[in-house]
């Protein structure tokens, strides 16, 4: 299984798994599964990060590397065909980063491992 890690998830895995659900912790250790990081949630840590609404204990340039690293997970680059696929979303979700990463999923046949029951409602596969 492909798995797309929502930000949320991400940065919850780099402190431990203590939020986790047991599904997707077992999903995330599975050797068989191919784990993703995407651009896009590189971009909201950091948008969030000079906001000052996301402390970390290091800047997102370094953060973010050393722990898709550590944790191994390979980034996954935004598409202009990922972004085009935007206007043929419904809009129970207003968060834009969310919307992107759910195009993504589609996109590249992604499951998405999110807690975010919004996300939920679009016709992608989903684990928590």
């Amino acid at each position: 299984m492909k798995l797309l890690l929502d930000t949320c998830t991400f940065l919850w895995l780099t402190k431990g798994h203590e939020e986790l659900s047991p599904n997707a912790i077992n999903a995330f250790i599975d050797p068989k599964n191919e784990v993703y990081l995407s651009a896009v949630s590189a971009w909201e840590i950091n948008v969030k990060y000079h906001l000052g609404k996301l402390l970390l204990p290091l800047p997102p340039d370094q953060f973010i590397p050393k722990e898709r690293k550590r944790h191994l997970v390979t980034p996954l680059k935004l598409s202009e065909q990922d972004t085009l696929h935007l206007c043929k979303l419904p809009t129970p979700h207003k968060d834009p980063f969310d919307r992107m990463l759910v195009c993504q999923a589609i996109e590249h046949s992604l499951t998405i491992l999110t807690p975010d029951p919004l996300i939920t409602q679009y016709p992608i596969r989903y684990l928590w």
